[in-house]
């Protein structure tokens, strides 16, 4: 078990800046804005804001060097990336530790961060799935503006294949995570596509092949449990939209 301490933490920190080769330079070593207390709260996650706008998760990854990730939410709004990220570790002791790189920079940006409350996180996600990256910051003290409803979808009634999606998986899933999800159907590998985009960069979204359609919809318990720290959402797809996908990853 770590202890922790200055001489810890020291040589974490020396660790982190040769692991990014200097890229990451501390721009201030004032930690007040992070918010540093002696007590360590419970929930293990943090908040960025101030990422550069072509920010992706292995950069982030490259920002905490030595910590341990276990999700990275990154806040999109009407389709942009806002520049703000929900990250989360595998300890509270760790997001502490985390707490010690804010103002320090990313590229030509310093990067601010804070403690994140879990409510914060999970609506975070909710609007990821439900609104399509859609966040509204807790500083905002005007209501969004109403958007139209769609009509509720009744997955029950819906035409099944053997083939369902999944939405909302993190960023870091395997395809043994997704195996262990659905582990009383026993898949195999082959039954199992997680989506990429052309750039290598999952999509959070994965296609599962069962043995038969009825399979599949009693696969649909699953539907909103969660894999990690993230509640995943399950639809009905079809082999060629799976096949598309898998297209789209090679590309």
């Amino acid at each position: 078990m770590m202890e922790p301490g200055p001489t810890y933490f020291g040589g974490m920190a020396s660790n982190a800046g040769g692991a990014s080769g200097g890229f990451y330079q501390p721009f201030n070593s004032n930690l007040a804005g992070a918010g540093v207390s002696t007590g360590i709260q419970n929930f293990p996650g943090v908040r960025l804001r101030g990422l550069p706008f072509d920010c992706n998760e292995i950069d982030i990854c490259k920002f905490f060097a030595g910590l341990e990730i276990v999700d990275c939410l990154l806040v999109n709004k009407n389709g942009r990336f806002t520049g703000e990220a929900f990250v989360i570790f595998q300890g509270a002791m760790q997001a502490e530790f985390a707490l010690h790189r804010n103002r320090q920079n990313m590229g030509r940006r310093y990067v601010e961060v804070f403690r994140c409350k879990k409510q914060e996180y999970y609506c975070a996600i909710a609007n990821e799935v439900n609104q399509g990256g859609y966040f509204e910051s807790e500083y905002r003290r005007s209501p969004p503006p109403p958007r139209p409803k769609k009509p509720a979808e009744d997955k029950g009634s819906m035409e099944y294949t053997e083939v369902l999606k999944l939405r909302g998986l993190p960023y870091s899933a395997t395809t043994e995570d997704i195996i262990k999800f659905f582990l009383e159907y026993e898949l195999t590998e082959e039954n199992v596509h997680i989506g990429y985009r052309s750039d290598g960069k999952a999509t959070g979204e994965a296609f599962v092949e069962f043995p038969t359609a009825e399979v599949a919809k009693t696969a649909m318990c699953k539907d909103k449990m969660t894999i990690g720290t993230r509640y995943v959402e399950l639809f009905p797809s079809t082999p060629e939209e799976a096949s598309r996908a898998k297209s789209r990853g090679r590309q």
